[in-house]
């Protein structure tokens, strides 16, 4: 019998919570405000990163061209298990920390957006700078960086590598969502946020 969503990511945050951030699957009013944020037009290569039961995966899947590339990088093997029978089209790995490695193994040298749920909270200050700085290059100049976290705390860790667009807070998902919307800098752009909003 196949295991619920919800009871499979209370099993993974149970078995490792500093890997999986949080009791529950993103809402479906979170998943649906993090694909719209994305201009998928510009989009043939992605990465998400931390997809858990595919909550977000459904809905980016839609919007892809057939011939796009899709990586998917999920730790807990049971969800993984589960998102390569659902997408069997897809890349899968395990370890984000590899970002650059798994992408270049495909002749990928840079991808158009990354959508990132990694609890980076609960990372070391080593593993959280080291999983940026890959985010930061696997990124093509002008690239999409959507990533979604439960406080601000990355705020200027962000900014140094990124220019945020827009940080949007989401009330209707538990806990509450911060979505940051960044993109990357030309190598003479300075990283600033332009807007706070609520939604």
């Amino acid at each position: 019998m196949k295991t619920s969503e919800p009871l499979l990511f209370l099993q993974g945050f149970l078995k490792n919570p500093k890997r999986v951030g949080s009791v529950l699957p993103s809402s479906k009013f979170l998943a649906h405000k993090i694909v719209q944020s994305v201009p998928w037009d510009e989009v043939r290569t992605v990465a998400e990163l931390g997809p858990g039961t595919g909550a977000i995966t459904r809905l980016m899947r839609a919007q892809l061209p057939q011939s796009a590339t899709v990586f998917l990088f999920e730790r807990d093997p049971k969800m993984r298990s589960n998102l390569k029978k659902t997408y069997p089209e897809f890349m899968f790995h395990s370890n984000a920390s590899y970002l650059l490695k798994r992408i270049n193994q495909e002749y990928v040298h840079q991808l158009d957006s990354i959508i990132c749920g990694l609890p980076f909270f609960n990372f070391s200050r080593e593993m959280r700078h080291n999983i940026l700085s890959q985010i930061h290059t696997a990124l093509r100049p002008g690239g999409t960086l959507v990533l979604y976290q439960y406080s601000l705390h990355m705020k200027k860790q962000l900014a140094e590598l990124f220019k945020i667009e827009k940080i949007q807070f989401v009330p209707f998902s538990f806990p509450p969502v911060f979505v940051y919307i960044c993109r990357k800098k030309d190598e003479e752009g300075h990283g600033e946020t332009r807007e706070l909003g609520e939604t």
